[in-house]
């Protein structure tokens, strides 16, 4: 973005003046203005009307006293391109165009784009098709509905592709802080990617959320996301939206593994951004980072006032891999002189009725708990009643604020959870924000949220000691094509793959090549309409002798015919057997249109699709991206060595892996696909046992 542009969208977000163009959407506007404070001049452009919403109005453009800083535009869309030529003329700052009608509607929409695309000049436009633009730091608004929200001078940036989603956030009763609220639509200049550009270097933004229906350039918004990243601004994600897998990869098991809401997943995992699954975890995620900030760790001390909540707690957190240290002896002995005789000294810990209510008590049991454990987050359980029942309210507020105190001195990031998420009243919800506390609703929301805080923290710190190479340049062929296996195994061997020794051979020329080969042997059968050999009977192995091998020879001719008769083949692949492995993987490396080069690492053999056990990555990968990839996998077990079987050397296991990554690399426009598996591993050493290859043929 140039200097000028960046210069025009501060004018955008904090305007000295706006200008409202249109009718009955413009005055709705202009209220919403007046709601958020603005309390700069507001001028209205509408040749029909004398006056609107009190103000004004101009005929044109030109009639307006001095060049806006903003615009709101709401003007049929034929319209528009000019009006933004003018405005640009004139040397106007920013505009929201709510206009709908555009690419989002039809070929001629998609026309009108371009135009006011090409009349935009140094100007920024958010839209069209748009809700548009709320900042509650600066008090503007450039929006088209009543919006809700609260900004206690920080919060998060929030950016949408759906208009109404960003409206529903505003009027959540989460107490969310918010300091802007943009709704992209059509993102014709200003889109997500840009808006994280921009936001994360406000201080005043502790959190940007994106909600994504879809990027269009990749490598861009993974610039974007590492300059997040760099300056410590946490980005969380809720990804909607599903990709249908293009026709060509349908072939491949790791194609539909690895579809396009994995592949955004690896993206997220590259560049430290936080991915959610539902918009309540959303907004309970931002609001921890915004009041509580990213803990160093998962290393929790709980509080709870009921043994009940204490194993809702543990339970969770051991689920989704929180810590609740435990107390040393000595911590023991100094808590059990706090806590009443009923009490049980653990973490979770619950301190009991006798003393609730009674801060001069619980505030010790709160301060000593931190400072004799190792803990990295502070958690206390509070449901507070009713309105109406509230006669004891004063009584959590006692406890909830001797543990605001408590936790302040320790410098722990802190939370007080309710159970029910209802069942903490926004008067609550502000207090405790008052005192640095996030007012958290749902209990799995809330440990669900410290986990992924804990994760952006330690993703930071790993990305930024060693920074991703950037994406490859995504790229389309016109024609794939697939190769034989026996043709995809001298890639993988020149790779640096080992493959079985093997030899293509038809006829008797079958029987001579086994005999070479030793026994026993694989046999399978090569035709260009064989993707899966093992759906179609075209795979025999460990064959003892000749006689055996004659037979299967025949068998197998039998069965492909009746699978396919266009798939029968006399040519044959004899390899030797590979010995028993340790673990078997399923390797795939695809290009895709949008992310480049992935990778898909997971469990192999026959259970691959059954078991979906896998994670993707995009290229180029670390090493270390590699190991924290075959970590996750639940194959990962027999690689570290189960039930006294070796363990895998990973070092030597990671080393091939990045071998085949480079060979993909180095020939990205002729890959189209490659799928191994299984692929065995050994203690020292890997073997791919079955290849499928496609290649670019332009």
């Amino acid at each position: 973005m140039t200097p000028a542009k960046r210069q025009n969208f501060e004018r955008l977000l904090n305007p000295r003046h706006i200008a409202f163009i249109g009718g009955s959407d413009a005055a709705i506007a202009i209220g919403e203005a007046r709601r958020a404070g603005f309390a700069g001049k507001m001028w209205v452009v509408n040749p029909k009307r004398e006056a609107m919403c009190g103000l004004p109005c101009v005929a044109n453009l030109s009639d307006l006293p001095e060049a806006p800083d903003a615009v709101f535009l709401a003007i049929p869309a034929p319209a528009v391109p000019q009006a933004i030529s003018d405005l640009n003329h004139l040397g106007a700052g920013g505009i929201v165009c709510y206009t709908a009608g555009f690419s989002e509607a039809h070929q001629a929409g998609r026309k009108l784009e371009e135009e006011l695309k090409s009349a935009l000049g140094d100007m920024v436009l958010v839209g069209p098709n748009c809700y548009g633009l709320v900042n509650y730091v600066g008090r503007s608004a450039l929006w088209p509905f009543a919006h809700g929200g609260s900004c206690p001078g920080y919060g998060a940036a929030i950016i949408t592709q759906s208009g109404m989603f960003s409206s529903d956030i505003t009027m959540s009763q989460r107490s969310l802080p918010l300091a802007y609220m943009a709704s992209a639509g059509n993102q014709a200049d200003l889109g997500l990617t840009e808006f994280v550009d921009l936001m994360c270097e406000r201080p005043e933004v502790r959190a940007i959320g994106l909600h994504i229906e879809g990027l269009s350039d990749i490598p861009a918004f993974e610039r974007a996301a590492l300059k997040a990243l760099h300056v410590g601004t946490p980005i969380v994600a809720l990804k909607t939206g599903s990709s249908v897998i293009g026709e060509r990869l349908t072939v491949s098991h790791t194609g539909s593994l690895s579809g396009s809401n994995e592949l955004y997943q690896a993206l997220f995992d590259r560049v430290g951004v936080i991915s959610v699954t539902n918009p309540a975890q959303f907004l309970e995620t931002l609001k921890f980072l915004c009041i509580a900030g990213a803990p160093a760790g998962p290393d929790v001390m709980g509080f709870t006032c009921s043994g009940g909540g204490a194993t809702m707690l543990a339970d969770h957190g051991e689920v989704i891999g929180l810590n609740y240290p435990d107390p040393d002896g000595t911590t023991r002995q100094v808590l059990e002189t706090l806590l009443p005789p009923i009490a049980t000294v653990s973490n979770p810990l619950d301190y009991t009725t006798p003393i609730w209510g009674q801060a001069d008590k619980t505030e010790l049991v709160f301060a000593e708990s931190f400072k004799h454990i190792p803990a990295q987050t502070a958690l206390l359980v509070q449901d507070y009643p009713a309105k109406g029942l509230d006669e004891s309210e004063q009584l959590y507020l006692n406890d909830g604020m001797a543990f605001a105190r408590a936790a302040q001195q320790a410098g722990l990031p802190a939370a007080i959870c309710a159970t029910i998420p209802e069942n903490m009243g926004a008067h609550i919800r502000e207090a405790l924000i008052a005192q640095g506390v996030a007012p958290m609703q749902g209990i799995h929301e809330t440990l669900n949220a410290i986990r992924d805080a804990a994760w952006w923290a330690q993703s930071q710190r790993r990305i930024l000691t060693c920074p991703p190479q950037p994406l490859l340049t995504a790229h389309s062929a016109t024609c794939v094509a697939m190769i034989s296996e026996a043709e995809a195994k001298e890639q993988l061997f020149m790779a640096g793959i080992p493959v079985p020794s093997g030899r293509v051979a038809k006829g008797e020329d079958v029987f001579e090549a086994a005999q070479e080969i030793g026994y026993p042997v694989a046999l399978k059968m090569m035709s260009p309409a064989l993707a899966h050999k093992t759906e179609a009977g075209a795979v025999a192995l460990n064959i003892p002798d000749e006689a055996t091998l004659r037979a299967e020879v025949s068998h197998m001719k039998t069965r492909v015919a009746g699978y396919a008769e266009q798939a029968l083949s006399d040519v044959f692949l004899v390899e030797a057997m590979g010995a028993p492995p340790l673990a078997e993987l399923v390797v795939g490396l695809r290009h895709d249109p949008q992310f480049g080069l992935a990778m898909t690492l997971g469990s192999g053999g026959i259970l691959v699709e059954l078991v979906g056990d896998t994670r993707s990555l995009l290229l180029p990968a670390s090493e270390e991206e590699l190991r924290i990839a075959l970590q996750s996998l639940r194959v990962s077990t027999f690689l570290e060595g189960f039930r006294g079987k070796s363990r895998v050397n990973i070092e030597a296991l990671i080393r091939a892996l990045s071998a085949l990554a480079e060979y993909a690399m180095q020939n990205a426009g002729d890959i189209a696909e490659i799928e191994i598996n299984p692929l065995f591993v050994y203690d020292d050493s890997v073997l791919a046992v079955d290849c499928l290859m496609h290649l670019n043929r332009d």
